[in-house]
């Protein structure tokens, strides 16, 4: 799963949970959920990915939710 870490980091950047959420296409509570543990379908890593500018690819975000 990804960590809450990984997740605050990209919320950060986008600069707020709804920003992230707008960028993609989800609820605020959907990140929410992310933020506290809950499952990221695939689709959304790329998003992700790209939303971080570049602090993250989505490889780095894939081994997060292998490597718990």
């Amino acid at each position: 799963m990804l960590t809450n870490k990984t997740i605050l980091d990209i919320i950060t950047i986008a600069g707020s949970q709804q920003k992230l959420a707008d960028l993609c296409g989800v609820s605020q509570m959907t990140i929410s959920k992310w933020l506290n543990g809950g499952g990221i379908n695939a689709r959304y890593i790329p998003l992700l990915a790209q939303a971080s500018q570049g602090k993250f690819t989505p490889e780095d975000i894939l081994n997060e939710l292998s490597n718990p």
